[in-house]
């Protein structure tokens, strides 16, 4: 749980994904179009992946990935990113880590 949580905290904007989900694929699109530019790291392709996945869990992600984390808190997954987006709440959680206006 530690790495995940230092990788959590490291950019202000962090996604803990699998390369072939196609949920984190819609979640890393929604950033992208919104400006921002994540920190992704893929489980799949990390030897503790696995470990990673069960630390989510851990945390309270309904499902280990996307695993969306804005200022080093744990957001959630697609549907709180989502739900959000729609209500108007996930702009300005991102709104510092715009690269774009």
């Amino acid at each position: 749980m530690d790495k995940v949580v230092r990788l959590a905290s490291e950019k202000g904007v962090v996604l803990f994904s699998k390369s072939s989900c196609c949920l984190c694929y819609a979640v890393k699109i929604l950033f992208q179009e919104l400006g921002v530019n994540p920190a992704v790291h893929e489980l799949d392709q990390d030897p503790e992946g696995r470990e990673m996945e069960k630390a989510l869990m851990r945390m309270g992600c309904n499902a280990p990935v996307p695993a969306v984390f804005i200022g080093g808190k744990l957001v959630g997954s697609t549907n709180e990113v989502m739900s959000l987006h729609l209500g108007g709440g996930l702009l300005p959680m991102l709104k510092p880590y715009q690269t774009l206006c």
